[in-house]
């Protein structure tokens, strides 16, 4: 259990500081539920340390039944650990260089970030947000395959975040999350064979 808390916070740790460095510098967002706190941020000017267990708490109560508990638990520890460490690095000023003129290598650098966290999350069971409940929750609902629930709730925040962010910049963001989504796979599956997309992964273990 130790070690799994461990690698869950170092997860929580890589993943919100190429949040707070990257993403809210330049101006370029995510799909789902980092995508949305992102918008609220901006938008409310509320703290991505209060925001984000809210949204995370909403999804895995729709989601309980659907799941389980186990990964209901380690999600929630999750998101303690990544409100947690938005909330430190807050205390800092921007740590890594502006990368606002360079928006593909922020693009690159915040996929990697998220992607590297989120696998490490994801490995020890458990979810970097409420994504993996939401999107679930509508494969059930609609019969949808869950990829295309992950693409929905993507390309709908991506959407409303047209209202602060430039087209050319939603492209980036675009690539930023395609990218991030396959570097959450290949984390999950390192030492495993690669058995198949994390997220497909995480269906067949909560069904």
């Amino acid at each position: 259990m130790a070690v799994k808390v461990l690698f869950i916070a170092l997860g929580a740790a890589v993943y919100t500081f190429g949040i707070h460095n990257i993403h809210q510098c330049t101006a370029i967002t995510e799909g789902g539920i980092i995508g949305l706190m992102l918008l609220i941020q901006h938008w409310f000017s509320i703290s991505p340390a209060y925001i984000t267990p809210v949204l995370d708490f909403l999804c895995y109560l729709l989601a309980f039944r659907v799941l389980g508990g186990r990964f209901i638990r380690d999600s929630i520890l999750a998101t303690l650990a990544v409100s947690g460490f938005y909330k430190v690095w807050e205390q800092f000023p921007p740590m890594l260089p502006d990368l606002t003129a360079h928006p593909l290598a922020a693009a690159l650098c915040g996929a990697l970030f998220v992607g590297v966290g989120v696998g490490l999350i994801i490995r020890q069971g458990g979810s970097g947000s409420g994504d993996d409940a939401l999107a679930l929750t509508i494969s059930r609902v609609t019969g949808w395959r869950l990829s295309a629930a992950y693409l929905f709730t993507d390309l709908t925040v991506l959407g409303l975040s047209l209202s602060y962010i430039p087209a050319k910049r939603i492209l980036f963001s675009f690539l930023t999350v395609t990218l991030s989504s396959f570097l959450i796979d290949r984390v999950q599956d390192l030492g495993r064979g690669g058995k198949g997309p994390a997220r497909a992964k995480t269906a067949q273990k909560t069904a």
